[in-house]
């Protein structure tokens, strides 16, 4: 497992793009399955910042642990930001034209799974996304 903390704010998104970019390649992980995926990770990201931290905060923190087990990608996302209620996290309806609002739907579009686990140590939430390669 490869585990990594970022600064909670929007300038630290291209960081953890990388991060997970560097990971796909050195794991041989197809081209066109590695922009899908850093599509949706950067989504997670930008709503921790966004949501979980009304907008970034550079004191808090963003952890994000990287796994490749049997030919499965696990992310785990943990963040100290306000705490999530899944029940409230759905993607906007694609009818509706405006900016913004489709994040949820690009993860779920790419991710095989889409889970709320337990929070570990001092973090409030912990999001997992998973992807079979």
């Amino acid at each position: 497992m490869l585990s990594k903390i970022f600064k909670a704010e929007k300038s630290d998104l291209t960081h953890i793009r990388k991060f997970i970019q560097d990971f796909l390649i050195e794991n041989k992980i197809k081209e066109d399955l590695q922009y899908q995926v850093v599509l949706a990770i950067g989504e997670a990201a930008m709503n921790i910042v966004q949501h979980a931290y009304k907008g970034g905060n550079a004191l808090k923190k963003i952890k994000i642990n990287l796994d490749l087990i049997n030919q499965t990608l696990i992310l785990d996302f943990f963040d100290e930001g306000i705490k999530a209620d899944p029940s409230k996290i759905k993607p906007r309806k694609l009818e509706e034209i405006r900016p913004g609002g489709l994040g949820t739907h690009f993860i779920k579009m790419v991710m095989d799974d889409v889970q709320w686990g337990e929070p570990k140590d001092s973090w409030v939430n912990h999001l997992i996304l998973k992807k079979k390669i």
